[in-house]
């Protein structure tokens, strides 16, 4: 007889046999196979829903051909090649050096250690 999992839709579909691994001490392997009969394994997904890019929502295949077969798979990190995270319009921080993060850094100070000069030199770096 099939379990039923109503509230459950990634056990819906076929169990993963349980598995044990190899080599343990005494009675660890009978454990494995106890837990794994208390939660069944499902198997691994196939498709994930895209949270967010051209078409949010779309359900997107894992196992399939990409769909930017010419965009490098860093793009969007801080590193590697391809457009940096400025690409997704939430880069709120100013460039370091520049007049902007000097005054971001002086009014974190002086919200810490408030002082007439620190104030002086924040309203003359936003002017």
């Amino acid at each position: 007889m099939a379990e039923q999992y109503p509230n459950r839709s990634d056990l819906r579909g076929g169990k993963v046999p349980k598995m044990v691994a190899t080599g343990q001490t005494y009675g660890e392997a009978g454990k494995q196979m106890a837990a794994q009969s208390a939660v069944p394994m499902a198997p691994s997904p196939t498709a994930v829903v895209q949270p967010t890019g051209p078409n949010p929502g779309q359900v997107v295949d894992l196992t399939g051909v990409s769909q930017r077969p010419n965009e490098p798979i860093s793009a969007g990190m801080p590193f590697g090649a391809g457009p940096g995270p400025e690409v997704f319009g939430f880069n709120n921080q100013p460039a370091p050096g520049s007049n902007a993060d000097l005054a971001e850094r002086v009014r974190a100070i002086a919200s810490l250690y408030p002082n007439p000069a620190l104030l002086q030199l924040l309203m003359d770096l936003q002017a």
